[in-house]
């Protein structure tokens, strides 16, 4: 099997990075939420002034993954204190997902990090992304529920997985 790569993104990176959302999000997500609200959501959080923002002055550090000498996904995180991560983005095309690139791809990111604590949200409909974050040790800790704007609410569960 290729190797899976994790290569720290830049503002050069910012279209493939929006690529990769538009590709992720409507793969994953018209079952889930109404297409509306996939656009929506696209514009605000993947338009490239909103990515470079992120970078530049939220402190997300975005992290392109490559196998087989293409970029399938991205990582976003967020040093929240000492050893404590908040994954804010995990998206690998589905084209090329169940091959174990996801576990993969976090266990590189652990390598990376050196994290105590990793959180996240995830919608509570998402039940493949929620499973695998099981599998992965992440545990839920609570349900929460984000407006985001234009009547839009996003319905998640707080995971956190903890080094053992």
């Amino acid at each position: 099997m290729p190797d899976l790569t994790l290569t720290k993104a830049t503002i050069t990176d910012i279209p493939e990075i929006g690529r990769l959302a538009r590709i992720t999000w409507n793969q994953h997500y018209p079952a889930i939420i109404t297409q509306a609200q996939i656009d929506y959501m696209l514009n605000l959080m993947y338009d490239a002034e909103s990515l470079k923002q992120q970078m530049q002055e939220k402190g997300h550090v975005f992290y392109l993954i490559g196998y087989d000498k293409t970029t399938v996904g991205f990582i976003s995180v967020n040093n929240e204190r000492d050893g404590e991560w908040f994954l804010n983005k995990f998206y690998i095309d589905q084209s090329v997902a169940a091959k174990g690139l996801g576990s993969k791809a976090f266990e590189a990111l652990k390598h990376i990090l050196s994290p105590t604590k990793i959180t996240l949200t995830v919608n509570r409909q998402n039940f493949k992304s929620v499973n695998f974050y099981f599998k992965q040790g992440f545990k839920i800790e609570r349900v929460a529920d984000f407006d985001i704007g234009n009547d839009y609410v996003m319905n998640d569960f707080v995971m956190v997985w903890m080094k053992n």
